[in-house]
């Protein structure tokens, strides 16, 4: 049985006289990965931000459905600034395709910042961000800033930021586009199976066919207008 971690509904969303949604509705369920696909301007990227509480839709509504029994499901283009963040803080993770890691922070620091955000104890968010860093490859790199980094390694950290928390879905926008396809290929595999194996879901704006194709479902826009969902 799927169940839905987010629903969104009619949802449009302009800039001026540009259309950048035009009433896209769909569910995102648990323990499955989505692409969404377009050519620039489609709306992929705007789709993705109202998903994950980064803008409001203009109308529509985006629900978050929490994983704690029975509890209705928020809807979060109704929330306040304050919580939109928080529950992005908690409940989402984002990885972008250039990271937007701290320079001046080593791996480790990067990788708990989250976590001390929400309020954990320096030591303790570090002790979970080191075995994070470890499980994706990076032991022994735990001090090193981010510009001592592969662009491979950076990505492995930004996903261990975006992990580190359990959220119940991470976000990633072009995940893999700074890096060379062997690269890519190993980033998007960790991605994947590291949200999939704790069945979180996985949404995914890419320009990379190959990229969609290790996703559950590929989700095509034009000029702001869901054509379909398509089984990868």
């Amino acid at each position: 049985m799927k169940t839905p971690v987010i629903t969104a509904r009619l949802l449009n969303k302009s800039y001026g006289s540009t259309v950048a949604l035009g009433g896209v509705s769909l569910a995102i369920n648990r323990g499955e990965a989505i692409a969404i696909m377009g050519t620039s301007g489609s709306g992929k990227t705007t789709l993705l931000h109202c998903l994950a509480g980064l803008i409001v839709p203009d109308h529509g509504d985006v629900a978050f459905h929490d994983s704690v029994g029975g509890a209705d499901p928020a809807l979060i283009n109704r929330m306040s600034d304050a919580q939109r963040s928080a529950l992005r803080r908690d409940r989402f993770g984002f990885v972008f395709q250039q990271g937007l890691l701290l320079p001046e922070l080593t791996a480790v620091e990067n990788t708990a910042l989250p976590l001390m955000v929400a309020g954990l104890p320096r030591r303790a968010a570090e002790e979970r961000a080191a075995q994070w860093l470890q499980a994706l490859g990076l032991a022994g790199m735990e001090t090193r800033r981010i510009g001592q980094l592969s662009g491979g390694q950076a990505q492995r950290v930004a996903i261990a930021r975006a992990q580190v928390t359990a959220p119940d879905i991470v976000f990633a926008d072009e995940p893999t586009g700074a890096l060379d396809s062997r690269t890519s290929e190993e980033v998007l595999t960790i991605l994947r199976d590291t949200t999939l194996n704790r069945n979180g879901a996985l949404v995914i704006v890419t320009h990379d066919e190959a990229v969609a194709q290790r996703c559950h479902r590929v989700l095509r826009l034009r000029d702001g207008v869901l054509e379909g969902a398509l089984a990868a």
